[in-house]
Formats: structure tokens, C-alpha cells, sequence
């Protein structure tokens, strides 16, 4: 199957067509280390979710720039309960994203650092057992001693804070890693609590064109800033209504 057609809107001027090098050009630039880019898809009602899962808002156009995002980053960032309810197994990307990667000077593929206050994550799960490079398990102090114990086994445990999760901490601990390429995939709890801590450099939003209805989350939901992060337009991607949009921090 082709690739789904992206055309630029904005800045101008517009173009059509853009080929992976063209859309790696625009998503890679980071302005400062470490940087958190956020991405995520929502209906235009606001819907975070389809029958509670993101898959059902993601077309084709959303998944080649998923895939692009992935080849950029040194960490994926991911809420533990959205890799539960979204079926992830290892972070592991193909061969053209490998040799992609490697050619920028990254690790063939980005570590996989999950987030979990309780530590509810099964250490035999294929998100561990078939991870071709050893994931992170980011939690608290007052997670239990024993299934972080079992955990270590198969991941290394950061400790970012006494009963949440910081957000801030777990920057600078990936930071200090040689993980300053940070790449968020959700879910709205994770994603509420690094707005909250203002350590979101940019958001990645695809916008699709469908109205949900019912009562699907938004893309953050939970924690609340004293005072709204504000981002700045950098682009605009359409690909058959599909709107494609990238935020960044000024």
C-alpha cells in the first residue's frame, strides 16, 4: 500500500505530497535539551477515544507520522494504563526505521520507559520479554517493594517522586540518561500531569475528521496547571481532512 498523501497548509508556501524526508524536516527540531514532544489524536468534538481506544480516530495519514515521530526520539513515555487498554507489546521498530535512526546517529530502536505509580504491569508481558532494548519503569517511592523487585529483572526502575509520579524528575532522570529526545504517547492522565509541571516543549495533535459524542476523555484530563501553558503554531499538515498539527513551546 502507498503511503497516505500529506499536503502542508501552512506556513506557506502550501505543498502537496510530502515525501518522509520532507516530514521528518519539519517534525525534527528540537530547540533545547531535554525536549518533550506530546502526540496524540482526537475527533473534532474533542474525543480522545473511540469505544475507548485511540486506534478508532487514527487513519492512515496519522499512523505514517506516528511512525515518523518514533524514528526521532531517544525514549518513548508512556502511561502504563494506556499500555494496558491499548495492547502494547515491545518498542520495537522495523528496519527502514532502524537504519533511519542509526544514520542520525540514535540507537536502532528508542528505549521504552513506562509509567506506573502502583507498579500494576506483568514483568513476563512481551512489552519486556521481546524488548530489543531494556525498558524503564519510571514510579515512586511508594510503590510496592516487591513488584518493583520483580520488575528490576526486566527493566530498570526510576524512582521520580514519593506517591506521584513527577514529571519534572522523570525529565531529568531521562536527561541524565543520554534520553533527551523524549517522546510522550499518552495517555491524558500522563499527558494532564506534564502540563501541570510545564515540561511540555510541544504537542503533536492530529485533529480527524469525525464527530463521537458520548463520553470519551479528552487528550488531557486530571491534573491542572496554576496557569495554561501557552504553544505557538510551528505547522500545518492535511491529508484528506485530516489535519495534521504540531505546537511548540516559544
Amino acid at each position: 500500500m502507498s503511503d497516505p498523501a500529506i499536503g502542508r497548509l501552512h506556513p506557506l508556501p502550501a505543498a502537496d505530497a510530502l515525501t518522509d524526508g520532507d516530514l521528518t524536516a519539519l517534525y525534527d527540531d528540537p530547540r533545547r535539551a531535554p525536549w518533550v514532544r506530546v502526540n496524540f489524536v482526537s475527533s473534532l468534538d474533542g474525543a480522545a477515544t473511540v469505544q475507548g481506544l485511540s486506534a478508532g480516530l487514527g487513519g492512515d495519514a496519522d499512523h505514517r507520522v506516528f511512525d515518523l515521530l518514533r524514528r526521532l526520539c531517544d525514549v518513548v513515555v508512556v502511561g502504563a494504563g494506556t499500555v494496558r487498554a491499548e495492547g502494547y507489546g515491545a518498542m520495537r521498530v522495523d528496519r527502514a526505521a532502524q537504519r533511519a535512526r542509526e544514520g542520525a546517529g540514535l540507537a536502532a530502536h528508542p528505549v521504552f520507559a513506562i509509567v506506573s505509580a502502583h507498579l500494576e504491569l506483568d514483568p513476563g508481558s512481551a512489552v519486556f520479554t521481546d524488548a530489543p532494548v531494556r525498558p524503564l519503569v519510571v514510579t515512586t517511592e511508594a510503590a510496592p517493594r516487591r513488584q518493583r523487585e520483580a520488575l528490576a529483572a526486566v527493566a530498570d526502575v526510576l524512582v521520580c517522586g514519593v506517591d506521584r509520579v513527577d514529571p519534572a524528575a522523570m525529565v531529568a532522570a531521562l536527561a541524565d540518561r543520554g534520553l533527551a529526545r523524549i517522546h510522550c504517547e499518552g495517555g491524558p492522565h500522563l499527558f494532564a500531569d506534564l502540563i501541570a509541571a510545564g515540561v511540555v516543549d510541544e504537542l503533536c495533535l492530529t485533529v480527524s475528521p469525525l464527530l463521537v459524542a458520548g463520553t470519551a476523555s479528552r487528550i488531557a484530563a486530571g491534573a491542572t496547571p496554576d496557569v495554561p501553558l501557552e504553544l505557538e503554531l510551528a505547522h500545518v499538515l492535511n491529508a484528506d481532512g485530516t489535519l495534521l498539527l504540531r505546537y511548540v513551546r516559544p
